[in-house]
């Protein structure tokens, strides 16, 4: 298994689509000094699902007020949002 950065994280997003889902949670991820590494999302029958890796600009930033501000957008569009470190979504999801 790959080692991974303790400043990479993992975002996933699940809910009902609606217009702009990404440049929401994009946002946010750029106000708190996140850069997007790698995206994969797709909508099947209204379901959007999106999977986002990315890293912390600076290294030993707090991922709670990230995880806070995406918890708060995903009540506000109905929408399930996730931050993890990647280490531990890797642990959590392995098989």
């Amino acid at each position: 298994m790959a080692q991974t950065s303790p400043d990479s994280i993992v975002v996933t997003v699940l809910g009902k689509n609606r217009p702009g889902i990404i440049a929401r949670v994009a946002g946010i991820l750029a106000d708190e000094g996140v850069d997007i590494r790698d995206v994969t999302q797709s909508i099947v029958d209204d379901m959007f699902t999106m999977t986002m890796l990315a890293s912390f600009v600076e290294p030993g930033h707090d991922l709670a007020p990230v995880q806070e501000r995406l918890t708060a957008l995903g009540k506000e569009l109905g929408l399930t949002i996730t931050a993890q470190r990647e280490d531990v979504f890797n642990f959590m999801h392995r098989l």
